[in-house]
């Protein structure tokens, strides 16, 4: 399973979560099978690239998101890439990665995205319908 986790630093497990999921600097992407640490830049929209970071990362075949919050928006995208996304992650990589084979992650929803992203208007709520 290849977990995705939005990072300050380039400090592999050691680096600090990253709060604003789709500002940081970076995302580290890690492999539980093969232990192996990929770091990349957040080239998204939100840096000047093209792509929404979902984008971005489903190409890197994540499967899981750990973050500590993100918007509704962000977590439909994921969901529609097929990548499941939690979130409550809170100190390193290394923290927020034992936090959620831990089972203390809460799985993204609805009702725990973001509350200051949810009602932005960037392809809000109403257009996309309520997809249950």
């Amino acid at each position: 399973m290849r977990l995705c986790i939005p990072s300050e630093t380039k400090d592999g497990l050691e680096s600090q979560v990253g709060y604003h999921f789709g500002r940081v600097p970076l995302y580290t992407i890690y492999d539980d099978e093969t232990q192996d640490v990929i770091i990349i830049k957040n080239t998204s929209t939100h840096m000047g690239g093209n792509k929404l970071p979902a984008e971005l990362l489903y190409e890197h075949n994540i499967d899981v998101m750990l973050c500590g919050g993100l918007g509704r928006r962000a977590i439909q995208l994921f969901e529609q890439y097929g990548v499941e996304v939690f979130v409550g992650a809170y100190g390193t990589v290394k923290d927020a990665i034992r936090q959620f084979k831990d089972k203390k992650l809460q799985m993204a929803t609805d009702k725990t995205a973001c509350q200051e992203h949810k009602y932005r208007g960037e392809g809000g709520h109403e257009e996309l319908g309520h997809h249950h």
